[in-house]
This record gives C-alpha cells, sequence and structure tokens, in this order.
C-alpha cells in the first residue's frame, strides 16, 4: 500500500481507468433539547486529517473501513482529506460548523479533480444557524466538486431531507439498531460510486418521508415494527437487479427540524420513477404499522424492583431519559438514586461528571472520599447524589475496544476517569467527558468484569446492546426524565412538520 503524493492510499494494483476518491465526513447526532453545544474547539479535538483517517479506520467497523474495503477491491486510489465523529450532543456553534465545513471544501480543491466523492455523514445534524447541516454539507460539497458521483452513508436516525438527496447521487442508510453494519454499508455506497466513477452504472435515488415519527423504545431492528421494515428494504435490493439500495430511516425524534420523522429512500439504476414507485410503495408500509411506532416502558421504581427480584444476573436497565446515544449529557443520578433508596446491591453505573472524576484524582487511589455525583445538567434528573465510597481505580480517559461496538466505534475517551465502590456493592465509574456505553472495554480498562455484576445501569436505548446483549439475563427499558425522554409528547417541538403521527391524528394518507 503506497501513499500517495498528497496523502492519498493506493488501495489494490493500477488500472488502466483508476479511480481517484475524496474520503471525508462529518459524524454528528443532534439533540436540540440539550444543552449541550459542540463548539470550535471541541471540534477540532476530534478532527483528523489524512493518513490519520486511515490509521483509525483501518480494520474497524466504521463507515469509513467499509470505504477502504471497497478501494481495496476495486482497485482505486482512496484520499482521506479530513473526518470527525461526535459523541451525540447539541448542535455545533456556529463559527465550528462553518469553520470546518470551509476546511472540507477547501481540501476538495486543494487536492482535486476528482472523480468521485465519498462522505461519510449522520444524517441528524443541525447547527445553531443551519437546521439541516447534512444538506448544507452535501450542497457545498457539490458546489465544490461539480458532476462527478458523490455516495454519501447516514445513520440510521437521520432526518433524511430533500436537499441530501438532490446533492448526492447514493445515498444509504445503516439498517441495524444497534448499528452493527456501518462497515457493510460504507462498503455498499462505495462500490456503487466506484462503478459510476467508471462510467458502469447510472444511480437514481429518489425519497419519501413518512409523516409518522417512532419512539426510541420501538426502534431495535431486531423486534417489530423495525425488523419487518428493515428486512423489506434489504429484500429488494437482494431480489431485484434493478435495485442498487433501499432504506427505513427511523429519524432522530430528538432534532427539532422540519425534516424528523421516517422516511424511506430507494436507489435504483437509471430509474427515477422505478425508485419513486418503490420508495412509495414501502412508505405505505411503513405507514400502516403506525400504531406500532410507540411503546411503553416502566417507571424507575418498577424497573429497580423487577431488576432486584431477578434470580440470575446480570440485568441491564436502560436509561432511556438519559440516553447519551442521543444526545443527553449522561449524568442523570435517577436510577442510582431509586437503587440507593432501595438498598439494592451489586449494580454497576457510569456517570458523567468532571468534578466528581477531579475530586477521585486528587484523593488519590484507595481514598476514602464523599462525593456529590451527577445531577447537574438537567433539573429533572438531580439533584446530586452523595455517595461515600472508595476510590477503586483511576484511568486517564483514551481506551480501545475491538469487541462489537455501535456503529463499529473502536477509540473512546472519557478524559479523568475513576471508579469508586459505594454502599452495597455498588460501583460508580465516573467520567470527565460523556462516552455511548456501546461496549464491555469501558468498565474492564478500569478492572471490573461487568458479568459479576447485579445489576447494570446502561445510558442508552439500543446502543449498548451492542455490547451488553450478550452477557446480561434480561433487558429493562426505563421510563426516565431528560432529554431523550421515551414519551415523545414531553418535547417541544417548534419546527417539526406538522401533520405528524403522533403528535395529530391523521385520517387518510396519499
Amino acid at each position: 500500500m503506497n501513499a500517495l503524493p498528497d496523502g492519498g492510499r493506493s488501495l489494490g494494483g493500477p488500472t488502466p481507468a483508476t479511480a481517484r476518491l475524496a474520503v471525508l465526513g462529518l459524524s454528528h447526532e443532534a439533540n436540540t433539547f440539550s444543552p449541550g453545544r459542540i463548539d470550535a474547539d471541541r471540534l477540532a479535538a476530534l478532527t483528523r486529517r489524512g493518513p490519520e483517517i486511515i490509521r483509525e479506520h483501518m480494520g474497524a467497523n466504521t463507515i469509513v473501513a467499509g470505504y477502504l474495503d471497497a478501494a481495496e477491491r476495486g482497485g482505486v486510489d482512496l484520499v482521506p482529506l479530513i473526518f470527525a465523529s461526535t459523541t451525540p450532543s447539541g448542535p455545533f456553534t456556529p463559527d465550528a460548523f462553518d469553520a470546518y465545513v470551509d476546511e472540507m471544501c477547501h481540501l476538495l480543491e486543494l487536492h482535486g479533480p476528482w472523480d468521485g466523492v465519498l462522505l461519510a455523514l449522520h444524517g441528524a445534524a443541525v447547527a445553531a444557524h443551519v437546521d439541516d447541516a447534512d444538506g448544507e454539507i452535501l450542497r457545498r460539497v457539490r458546489d465544490q466538486v461539480g458532476n462527478v458521483p458523490v455516495g454519501v452513508t447516514l445513520d440510521l436516525h437521520a432526518n433524511v431531507s430533500a436537499r441530501m438527496v438532490a446533492h448526492s447521487d447514493v445515498l444509504i442508510t445503516f439498517r441495524t439498531n444497534p448499528h452493527v453494519d456501518a462497515r457493510d454499508r460504507g462498503r455498499d455506497v462505495a462500490e456503487l460510486v466506484i462503478r459510476a466513477a467508471r462510467g458502469e452504472s447510472r444511480p437514481t435515488t429518489a425519497l419519501t418521508q413518512v409523516p409518522a415519527a417512532i419512539d426510541i423504545l420501538r426502534q431495535h431492528t431486531t423486534e417489530e415494527p423495525m425488523a419487518s421494515l428493515t428486512s423489506q428494504a434489504a429484500q429488494l435490493v437482494d431480489t431485484d437487479p434493478r435495485v442498487l439500495g433501499a432504506s427505513v430511516a427511523e429519524g432522530f425524534p430528538y432534532a427539532d427540524v422540519e425534516e424528523m420523522g421516517l422516511s424511506v429512500v430507494v436507489v435504483t439504476e437509471d430509474d427515477l420513477a422505478l425508485a419513486k414507485q418503490l420508495a412509495d410503495d414501502l412508505a405505505r408500509e411503513v405507514w400502516s404499522r403506525r400504531a406500532e411506532l410507540i411503546g411503553t416502558a416502566p417507571s424507575p421504581a418498577e424497573a429497580v424492583r423487577a431488576a432486584d427480584d431477578a434470580r440470575v444476573g446480570p440485568v441491564l436497565l436502560l436509561d432511556v431519559g438519559d440516553n447519551v446515544g442521543g444526545g443527553s449529557p449522561g449524568d442523570s443520578v435517577v436510577l442510582l438514586r431509586e437503587i440507593q433508596d432501595q438498598g439494592v446491591a451489586g449494580a454497576l453505573s457510569i456517570v458523567q461528571d468532571p468534578d466528581a472524576a477531579g475530586a477521585c484524582h486528587a484523593a488519590g487511589l484507595g481514598a476514602h472520599i464523599v462525593l456529590d455525583i451527577g445531577g447537574r445538567a438537567i433539573a429533572e434528573t438531580g439533584p446530586p447524589l452523595r455517595v461515600a465510597g472508595v476510590v477503586r481505580a483511576l484511568h486517564d480517559g483514551p481506551f480501545e475496544d475491538t469487541g462489537r461496538t455501535h456503529a463499529g466505534q473502536r477509540a473512546f475517551d472519557t478524559g479523568p476517569t475513576a471508579l469508586v465502590a459505594y454502599d452495597d456493592d455498588c460501583l460508580v465509574i465516573v467520567t470527565s467527558r460523556p462516552e455511548i456505553p456501546s461496549g464491555l472495554a469501558q468498565p474492564r480498562v478500569l478492572g471490573v468484569e461487568p458479568t459479576e455484576r447485579r445489576i447494570i445501569i446502561g445510558k442508552g436505548v439500543q446502543s449498548p446492546l451492542a455490547g451488553y446483549a450478550d452477557i446480561v439475563t434480561e433487558v429493562i427499558r426505563v421510563d426516565t426524565p431528560g432529554v431523550t425522554a421515551a414519551n415523545l409528547h414531553h418535547l417541544k417541538h417548534r419546527n417539526r412538520r406538522v401533520p405528524l403521527f403522533p403528535y395529530e391524528t391523521i385520517e387518510e394518507y396519499a
């Protein structure tokens, strides 16, 4: 594998007509109800350029890894330019977003011309001044590169907009939640773009937005209704050679934007009418299942009692309202307080609290310490919980998870982190930064074996299942308060489409 003069990688042998493709992206899931923001300093810390992108994604299970696979197979020159992936939180600040997109376009101009472009986006990004941030990125990229094939891989939670489709040639979302097929879908997109770049294919894409939102409790793709709906999309690709891609995007209800909601995208071989017909047909099937889009969950008190009554553990309690993967701050102590009040033993939780983590590092390993943990970011998930315990482990924050993780993420960094033991064999990991609890490496780097815990609290809904599903005996999603509340009616949207099920009654869907 030889380095190209401009920082690319030749991933395969030379061909008479080797295509040269740019790889770049910005993956952010923005919760507009969250108090957090991604500013320029935070975005800069997460940004990788050139060969750094190859090193971070080679052998991982990410979108970019899928692009690398396709380039290797197709014998094309892949030029990594810039990429950043954030932990979900609030929107980008204007200066952070504008500076990043300006650099994307500058790098495209500097290292061009191109035979094709591969973008790794999320589909639910929002900036404080741009609601459809992903659509704006695609528009700017299209303006820069002109009439060459542009492919984009999106998260299953994408709020897909007409602008995203208009400025891309190939658009495909994940099929799984938790997201364990990012690499596969990235490979699909790259292979189609390579064929288009070589003049072997002419993809056409159609979007149908469904006037419905799905609550977070019904979004697991091994459960109905999404199991059947995503399967139908996959069958279109597998059984009809005219269909190059088909996606049922769940949407992201915590982004208060016009595009919020379910949508269907179909990519065909040079047949826009067919793409639209198939997208409409699948959208009607989604609409026919709308009653199944709404779920229920037990209260914190009910969930903790059920977990404590379980004969065999560990039981995974999913803190829906403080879902880090949905942009929550990760500092709720609602379930921890319930465990303390009920006198439950053997629990493990992770709470984002830089002050508590710093106090543990200052006190030192083995210190006896009294802490007020979490419960500061949002009033309804506090107040802080006071615990008296012992500092059992300290960690600087960066770690790698080579196991099964949500979206294939491998590199994590929670900042200064500590493990505190308190009460009846209860353990809490306090971190300086929130991270999606998607794999088992996070507790293990601190010396905690999660299989030995009675109860594990995961601040997520689907994403923790990527790593934890195989080791727990039961999963209980809990109706906790927060900016990722399960009940969609708790969210005060101002910009969404109207009418939209379940907020309004819709008698007929055309």
